[in-house]
C-alpha cells in the first residue's frame, strides 16, 4: 500500500510538468480531429438511425409518455443524440488510450528514466511495435467483454462494478507493458506482473475511476447536447490528462519494482557466491 500511495504521489507532482503536460495535447489534438470529422459527417445519420431504433420499442412510447406527464415533452429530441454520445465517450476514451499507449507513454518513461531511475538498466523487452501490437489485441478483447456483460449493466450493483473493472484491467494490461518495455525483458515483465498483479489491477481500477469523471460532464445534464462540440473537446483533454497522470502512476510503481527485484536478484546471487 505505501508503494501505491508513493508512486500515485510521483505521478501527481510529475503530471504537472510542463513537459507531461505537452503530452497530454498530442493524443487529445489527435483524437479531437479523428473523432470530430467523424461525428461532424455522420450525426444526422447517426441520431436519425437511433431515432428510427427507438420508435420500434414499446418501451419508448411509455418513456416518452412520462416525460409528457413530467412535463419534459423537449427531452423527446435529446434522447437519440444522447444515446448516440453514450455510445461514442467509450470509443473515444479506447482512442485516446491507444494514443497515449504508443505516442506519449514512451516519452513518459524517458522522463521518469532521467529523473527518478537513471541508474536502472535499459534491457529493453519491448518494441513500440510490440506495443501496438498488444494494446490492439487486449482493446479487442476489453470490447468483447464491454458487448458481452452490456445485459448485466442494467442489473445492481453491476451496472456499478463492471465498468471500472473493465476500463482498469485494460488500463492496467496496457500500461504495465509499456511501462516496463524499455527496462525489463520479457521474462522480467511476466514475472513483475505475476508478483505484482493486485496492485497493479489497483492502479488499472483507480485510474478506470478517474476517467469516469468526465462522463459526469455528460451526466450532469442532458442540455450540454447543445454544446457537444465543446463539451467533447473538453472531455477529450480531460481524459488524455487523465491517462498520462496514469501512465506515471504505472511507470513509477513498475519501475521501482523492477528496481526492487533485481537487487533482489543481484543479491540472492551474492549470497550463493559466499564460501561457507
Amino acid at each position: 500500500m505505501n508503494d501505491l500511495l508513493r508512486s500515485f504521489g510521483r505521478a501527481l507532482t510529475s503530471a504537472l510538468h510542463p513537459r507531461m503536460l505537452w503530452l497530454t495535447f498530442v493524443p487529445f489534438a489527435a483524437a479531437a480531429l479523428v473523432w470530430g470529422v467523424l461525428l461532424w459527417f455522420s450525426w444526422q445519420t447517426l441520431t436519425g438511425a437511433t431515432r428510427t431504433w427507438l420508435e420500434s420499442w414499446t418501451f419508448t412510447t411509455t418513456l416518452y409518455g412520462l416525460f409528457d406527464w413530467l412535463g419534459f415533452s423537449s427531452l423527446h429530441a435529446v434522447v437519440a443524440p444522447f444515446i448516440v454520445i453514450a455510445l461514442a465517450i467509450p470509443l473515444i476514451v479506447v482512442t485516446v488510450l491507444l494514443l497515449i499507449a504508443t505516442l506519449s507513454m514512451p516519452a513518459v518513461i524517458r522522463h521518469l528514466s532521467a529523473r527518478q531511475f537513471s541508474g536502472l538498466e535499459m534491457r529493453r523487452g519491448g518494441t513500440w511495435y510490440g506495443s501496438l501490437a498488444h494494446a490492439l489485441w487486449t482493446t479487442l478483447i476489453c470490447l468483447v467483454l464491454l458487448i458481452v456483460t452490456v445485459p448485466l449493466w442494467l442489473v445492481p450493483p453491476f451496472f456499478a462494478l463492471i465498468p471500472p473493472l473493465l476500463w482498469g484491467w485494460l488500463t492496467y494490461r496496457v500500461m504495465t507493458y509499456d511501462a516496463l518495455a524499455l527496462h525489463a525483458t520479457s521474462a522480467e515483465r511476466r514475472a513483475l506482473v505475476r508478483r505484482h498483479r493486485l496492485p497493479l489491477l489497483l492502479i488499472g481500477v483507480a485510474s478506470g475511476l478517474l476517467g469516469s469523471l468526465p462522463t459526469l460532464l455528460w451526466a450532469s445534464s442532458v442540455w450540454l447536447i447543445v454544446l457537444f462540440p465543446v463539451v467533447t473537446a473538453a472531455t477529450i483533454w480531460i481524459y488524455a490528462f487523465i491517462l498520462v497522470f496514469s501512465a506515471l502512476w504505472f511507470g513509477n510503481y513498475c519501475l521501482r519494482a523492477l528496481q526492487r527485484m533485481r537487487a533482489e536478484e543481484h543479491g540472492a546471487r551474492a549470497a550463493a557466491t559466499l564460501p561457507y
